[in-house]
């Protein structure tokens, strides 16, 4: 069951729009074929209720109205009417999973708390609502007050609740206490249906999945790119990789092909990036930096394990830096259609690794122009080159970018203005473009890193992803104004297009 837009907007700073949430609630059902969703929390805001009422309207034409859930409360069947009139068929009931916070949060006795939650399912069931039970602080309550918990399951389980949902709230579990605790459930309540939601405080989510399902567990809760309070929820893409390679006695119905895909759709819409050392879906995982590594995968692929990125729709690169040695580079060359001679591969390795311990990023497209450079080769010839540009910002105004390039030895200006610096000079330069009715790219991503320390005379570094016929590829500028790295990793860009690499 995935709660990327319940439990994973509780990420600080993310808040997903109405029409985002259905877009994810669509891409996690139809495309990344998970069971389950939950989509929101009863009564929260005006927002929540109109994304709630856009995906219950979706569903109802699609059939999936019994695989969408609400969380709702203890709270007279406000929940449930709130429910009722988005279009909900689901609630997850939140429910006290330990004595303390029975007793010091609600103030009752845990009689006084199973009797508001019968009298909850059943209005439920009057209503046609199908009720699951999260048991909230679960793993406290088993620590501290197991035989409260069994209070709790043995009041309420005849009433018709579909499944428990067994919460680590605060992420305090270890692999150990996550099988124990979840075989218990199973073994005095044989006849239950329980799911294991686990969080990542102590960065042990995953190893706590791993044990509940070798417990007997049969539903896992997760979220997008690990998503959620504090340290997050267990990372979906991670329970794919410990199902499908480590648990294969089990069935998942995850397509893995589209998983990088849509963790990057969700990537734009939560605002949050995720870690490119990130297992299965970060930039980096796929990346072999050690050129002994790359000597290795030539020889017999020694260095690659059951994680191959063709299931997840990506590719292996080979990093080019300080550690790179011929075969990293060679494998590089060879995407491009370059070869070079044994003492030009010396000089190109050598250039590489000097810029490697600067700390300068080197990738796949810088190739040609280092090749240039270090040979005196024309490898790549300069097509177009940037003649003049200015660049000018006021208070309450737009900036306007006037700019003169040359393609081909001939030269062309314009003027445009735009929502900053850099937008307004790629707005001129696509208007140099279109009166010459040449394609160009769409740029997919940008990323600024600025070394820490303070200093407004730091080297910015900008990386930006294209997409053009259907290839994506990275440019690199450096400078220590960030609009001039941008720009200096556009004209890359258009050499490398001019040039058909």
């Amino acid at each position: 069951m995935d709660t990327t837009l319940r439990d994973g907007e509780q990420t600080s700073g993310v808040s997903f729009a109405a029409g985002e949430k259905l877009q994810v609630a669509k891409l996690l059902l139809e495309e990344l074929k998970v069971d389950r969703i939950e989509i929101a929390s009863a009564r929260v805001s005006e927002g929540e209720r109109e994304g709630a009422k856009k995906i219950m309207s979706w569903a109802k034409e699609e059939g999936y109205l019994d695989r969408i859930e609400i969380l709702g409360f203890v709270d007279n069947n406000l929940s449930l009417a709130w429910i009722e009139e988005v279009g909900g068929k689901v609630i997850n009931l939140l429910c006290k999973g330990s004595l303390k916070h029975c007793e010091s949060q609600l103030r009752k006795t845990p009689e006084e708390h199973i009797y508001d939650i019968q009298q909850v399912i059943r209005q439920a069931t009057k209503m046609g609502i199908t009720v699951n039970v999260y048991l909230e602080d679960w793993s406290n309550g088993m620590r501290r007050s197991p035989e409260y918990v069994y209070q709790i399951i043995a009041g309420i389980k005849d009433e018709g609740v579909n499944r428990f949902m067994l919460p680590d709230t605060l992420g305090i579990l270890n692999p150990d206490e996550s099988g124990q605790f979840c075989s218990d459930m199973l073994q005095r309540f044989p006849d239950q249906n329980f799911d294991f939601h686990a969080h990542n405080d102590y960065d042990l989510a995953t190893a706590n999945v791993y044990s509940a399902i070798k417990a007997g567990i049969n539903c896992i809760h997760a979220t997008l790119n690990g998503l959620g309070e504090r340290a997050g929820n267990v990372p979906l893409s991670s329970v794919v990789g410990v199902v499908n390679d480590h648990l294969r006695e089990h069935e998942l119905a995850i397509n893995e092909k589209k998983l990088f895909q849509i963790s990057k759709i969700v990537e734009s819409f939560s605002g949050i990036r995720i870690p490119e050392n990130k297992p299965l879906i970060g930039e980096f995982v796929f990346t072999q930096t050690s050129g002994i590594h790359a000597d290795g995968d030539n020889k017999d692929n020694l260095y690659h394990n059951e994680l191959k990125p063709e299931r997840f729709n990506r590719k292996h690169s080979y990093a080019l830096g300080k550690l790179a040695g011929k075969a990293s580079i060679k494998k590089n060359l060879e995407e491009l259609g370059i070869e070079l001679d044994v003492p030009s591969m010396k000089k190109l390795t050598k250039k590489i690794n000097e810029l490697g311990d600067k700390k300068e990023v080197v990738t796949k497209e810088d190739l040609p122009y280092i090749i240039a450079d270090v040979l005196k080769s024309q490898q790549i010839k300069q097509r177009i080159k940037i003649k003049n540009y200015a660049l000018s910002v006021a208070e309450g105004l737009r900036s306007v970018a006037t700019l003169r390039i040359e393609i081909d030895g001939k030269e062309y200006e314009e003027t445009a203005s735009g929502d900053g610096q850099y937008d307004a000079f790629m707005n001129a330069l696509w208007r140099i473009y279109d009166d010459l009715g040449k394609p160009y790219p769409t740029l997919t991503d940008y990323n600024v890193t600025i070394p820490p320390g303070g200093r407004t005379d730091a080297l910015c570094h900008t990386t930006i992803t294209w997409k053009f016929k259907s290839k994506q590829f990275k440019t690199n500028g450096l400078d220590s104004d960030q609009a001039i790295a941008a720009i200096k990793a556009t004209i890359k860009m258009l050499n490398v297009i001019e040039n058909g690499l």
